[in-house]
């Protein structure tokens, strides 16, 4: 028989003071109340390893990358490469080869696309992405499929965020180049099936793309288990800095994918009879990079997996039942996403006031939450709104910042009554 797998451990509350007081950003008041962050789902807030990871960097070891032979650059160049292979093992990939850096996942995908897509879509192939999907997991693909004469199938979901399964199953078929679904959707916090989604696409022939956004803050990611040809993340959502992310590609697919951007770095030899390209991932990172970014974004990551991704994931869904169970108790308010299995977000709507206003109000109270369509209009359209208020919750969110956004959610509606 099996051994069941334990719960894991919730943390305590001083477990999580301690790793709030870590936040100096979360020290302040606004208008004159504590800062309850609910917005994390946009960007998370930055740790003071993190901070210090990048004051250090620029202080002591800043210098451009690769081919420098003095002490600077060689520091620097080891600590930005380390990275590649500690995002490997984050992500459970099988070697740090198949890491290509990134400005982000928008950045990652948007390379996947005219890459690999124009190598590979034609007319008549079709491009399967969800109903739920972030524009930059929408409009890439549209671009691709307008240059190539090839078609946009878009997956069904049903009125509590979930995915119809059996709707996909239908819409593979022999036309199917490519699948691309998130694993968590930012708008409504629905967790989708990628791994049974990835192996029937493989039936039938076809290449599945994750965009891992907004899963790789909330779970433990395993891309070898996951069988992804490629996963697409950002260094942002993870407590790092902006402007960074990785593209995972399986080796493979990778070594037969032309280049994007021409410039240093990415080739072997250049002359004006012709030009060779360095091999993977260096064929796909022109130019200087953000360095320290990147670094800074392997330090959140040593500081993540130092709480425990069990234990983040486990704190914020307790967060995310606390605060689902107290709005469904507040009159003419719509909880928007009801899935069976949910992350880390929670979208409403409210009868009485427009998301944008509601925001402006909470703010007064102390409150950041995201109010708009959250890059995923065609979500709203399903639901028949033009946007939802979303609160978003993060490890450094506590039990008093769910309280704090309720009392002033309430506050807020007795305005406009």
């Amino acid at each position: 028989m099996a051994k069941m797998r334990e719960a894991p451990q919730l943390l305590s509350e001083e477990q999580v003071q301690g790793i709030r007081s870590q936040f100096p950003i979360l020290a302040q008041e606004i208008n004159g109340k504590p800062l309850c962050y609910l917005d994390s789902a946009a960007s998370a807030q930055k740790p003071r390893a993190v901070l210090d990871c990048l004051a250090g960097f620029y202080s002591h070891d800043y210098s451009n990358i690769h081919r420098g032979m003095h002490t600077l650059s060689m520091r620097a160049t080891a600590s930005y490469e380390a990275v590649r292979q500690k995002i490997a093992n984050f992500i459970g990939a099988s070697s740090e080869t198949e890491i290509v850096f990134s400005s982000g996942t928008t950045g990652a995908i948007n390379l996947v696309a005219q890459t690999w897509g124009r190598v590979n879509v034609h007319a008549g192939d079709e491009i399967l992405v969800s109903e739920l999907e972030h524009h930059s997991n929408i409009v890439p693909w549209q671009l691709l499929a307008e240059e190539k004469g090839a078609k946009i199938v878009v997956i069904p979901m049903d009125d509590e965020g979930d995915l119809d399964q059996s709707a996909y199953a239908n819409l593979l078929g022999e036309k199917t180049k490519l699948v691309a679904v998130s694993q968590v959707s930012n708008a409504l916090g629905s967790i989708n099936p990628v791994k049974s989604m990835c192996a029937l696409a493989h039936e039938c022939g076809a290449v599945f793309l994750v965009d891992g956004a907004q899963s790789v803050p909330h779970m433990t990611i395993d891309v070898v288990d996951l069988d992804c040809d490629f996963f697409a993340f950002s260094g942002h959502k993870i407590y790092g800095p902006t402007g960074t992310g990785a593209l995972f590609g399986k080796g493979e697919l990778l070594a037969n994918m032309p280049p994007w951007q021409g410039g240093g770095d990415m080739i072997d030899q250049v002359s004006f009879s012709g030009t060779t390209y360095n091999a993977a991932p260096m064929r796909f990172e022109a130019g200087t990079p953000n360095i320290s970014a990147v670094i800074g974004m392997g330090a959140a990551i040593d500081w993540m997996l130092d709480i425990g991704l069990e234990a983040i994931a486990a704190h914020e869904n307790v967060l995310l039942k606390l605060a689902t169970e107290l709005i469904e108790e507040i009159p003419r308010i719509r909880v928007i996403g009801t899935a069976k299995r949910k992350a880390g977000v929670l979208s409403f709507w409210s009868d009485d006031a427009h998301p944008q206003d509601l925001g402006t109000i909470l703010d007064q109270y102390g409150v950041a939450i995201r109010a708009g369509h959250h890059c995923a209009q065609p979500v709203m359209e399903h639901f028949g709104v033009p946007a939802t208020a979303r609160a978003s919750f993060a490890v450094y969110n506590t039990r008093e910042d769910v309280e704090q956004f309720i009392s002033a959610l309430k506050k807020s509606l007795e305005l406009f009554a």
